[in-house]
């Protein structure tokens, strides 16, 4: 048994057919099937069953997979260790955004990171809440930025900074007609919201108490906040934006732009990692970044607001 095989085993749960796994690892597929074979020769039990499409793991697989994954996330601490010994840069820095976060934070400063740090590789991933979650307690990336504080205990959140919700409103609508809105004043049949699974979504359903979406989440499914502003730009309903995106609008863009009475809704946009995370040195200079490049004000919970 060794390490390349584990992460082979891997690779074929992940992707649940062969060749795809292979080309995940950079081999070939008979070599990828030979590695496993052999393991499972040596383990005497079959780690797969390939009757079926896709390949899925036989019951005892699903254990060996489970303490594999243990064992590769603990093997790749010890890189950490020693490139945190040395304040090394070195290495990949696997980083998950939340997608209603990523487009409006990472132009801030990650161009900047990069340019001052050459030797700094930070992969981006935008991934929604719960497979975030998920990826780092399987220790699949090794840091996160979302939009709420981790619950599961082996993780731990630090603030970057807190922002408010704002509605986007077309002209044509009652509502566009005031300077501030209410949450009574937002009609759900009006009203453009992601998908469920998105905190973004929950947490404003819950401020604006709101039991579900109808008419406008029937007609559009899987929209992005960008696709949801240019509807409402084309004189068409409602929908909420985060704060960081008023600052890539352009001046008739901001026309449409209401911000909440108080309390203003507002969200904690925290950094999350495991509580046996080493790579320090790479993480602070990512969090000092990302509190420089927003507005000062942003970096403290402002009176009037209220976190959601």
């Amino acid at each position: 048994m060794n390490i390349q095989q584990l992460e082979y085993i891997l690779a074929v749960d992940t992707y649940r057919h062969f060749a795809k796994a292979a080309e995940h690892c950079r081999v070939t597929q008979p070599t990828l099937s030979m590695m496993i074979q052999k393991l499972e020769d040596e383990l005497g039990v079959k780690l797969f069953d390939r009757n079926i499409q896709p390949v899925c793991p036989t019951p005892a697989g699903r254990k060996v997979i489970d303490q594999a994954r243990v064992v590769l996330y603990q093997t790749s601490l010890i890189k950490d260790i020693v490139n945190e010994e040395e304040q090394s840069l070195k290495g990949t820095f696997r980083l998950a955004v939340l997608p209603t976060i990523a487009p409006y934070l990472l132009p801030r400063f990650f161009q900047q990171v990069s340019e001052k740090h050459p030797d700094l590789d930070i992969r981006i991933l935008e991934m929604q809440t719960a497979p975030t979650t998920k990826a780092l307690l399987n220790g699949e990336i090794d840091a996160a930025i979302i939009a709420n504080q981790p619950t599961e205990v082996q993780l731990q959140g630090d603030i970057l900074y807190y922002e408010q919700f704002y509605a986007y409103i077309a002209r044509n609508e009652s509502v566009f007609k005031k300077e501030m809105v209410r949450s009574a004043d937002i009609s759900d049949e009006r009203l453009w919201l992601l998908d469920e699974g998105h905190c973004f979504r929950d947490q404003l359903m819950r401020f604006c108490q709101m039991e579900k979406v109808k008419l406008r989440q029937a007609a559009y499914r899987l929209g992005s906040l960008e696709t949801f502003m240019r509807m409402v730009e084309s004189g068409n309903g409602v929908t909420f934006i985060p704060e960081l995106a008023t600052y890539q609008l352009s001046e008739q863009q901001k026309e449409l732009v209401r911000p909440f009475a108080i309390p203003k809704p507002a969200r904690e946009i925290v950094w999350v990692t495991r509580k046996d995370f080493i790579r320090h040195s790479v993480a602070g200079i990512l969090i000092e970044s990302i509190r420089k490049s927003v507005p000062k004000e942003m970096r403290t919970l402002q009176a009037g607001l209220r976190v959601v």
